[in-house]
């Protein structure tokens, strides 16, 4: 990772200089911005990898800032993930619908930061992720846009539950195991129980149906369409 470009946007300069020290032991190019004015300039000038931004700022909260970073073509590529201490449902889901790729809570300690931003730029280079729409009889997911419908209904996942949908639905002919769905969706570098999986699972079940996705015993998960 190293070399990869991240921009940090918050109005806190502590915060800033705490998260670019960090980044920075990665190997990581960190810019900051103290609003989202600075940081949709920044953004633009050096096309960053990830970009983190806050929800509560002046002059341009993050969820307007978010809304507008999504509209610039060249960044297209760019992850964004809120880092904030809002940690409600709704301005999660208000996160996600403006076009964020995650959204963690400020009370997350340093390491375990690095280490998900390090998981979460290293999905950028996984296979699965090559297609950005999957369909599937009715079944349609965009992961430009986060988006997932199903006879027409549509859904919005939270960033686990997605990535984990759109791997399984990337090959359907396949038993993906625990161990290549936690490499995948979670990272090598994020230590998760084995139980994540089996929540996820059953949170998209209780979304698309008991039969969405078929268990193989002692193997793994493969998606029924």
């Amino acid at each position: 990772m190293k070399g990869k470009k991240i921009l940090l946007i918050d109005d806190e300069p502590d915060i800033l200089e705490i998260i670019s020290y960090n980044l920075q032991q990665d190997g990581y190019d960190v810019s900051t911005a103290l609003n989202g004015i600075e940081g949709l300039q920044k953004a633009i000038e050096i096309i960053p990898d990830l970009i983190l931004l806050d929800v509560m700022m002046p002059e341009k909260d993050g969820i307007e800032t978010c809304q507008e970073l999504r509209a610039i073509k060249k960044l297209d590529n760019t992850l964004i993930v809120f880092l904030s201490a809002r940690s409600e449902e709704y301005t999660q889901l208000a996160g996600y619908q403006a076009g964020a790729n995650d959204f963690i809570v400020k009370l997350i300690k340093p390491k375990i930061l690095r280490s998900k931003i390090n998981a979460l730029l290293k999905l950028t280079n996984q296979e699965f992720q090559s297609n950005s729409v999957i369909e599937i009889k009715d079944l349609i997911i965009d992961k430009d846009n986060f988006r997932v419908s199903k006879n027409g209904q549509l859904f919005l996942l939270p960033k686990n539950e997605f990535d984990l949908l759109f791997l399984l639905a990337s090959n359907t002919e396949k038993v993906f195991t625990r161990e290549e769905i936690l490499d995948k969706v979670w990272g090598s570098e994020v230590v998760v129980g084995e139980r994540t999986i089996d929540v996820h699972i059953r949170r998209l079940r209780e979304k698309f149906g008991l039969n969405f996705i078929q268990t193989s015993k002692g193997v793994g998960y493969k998606l029924i369409v």
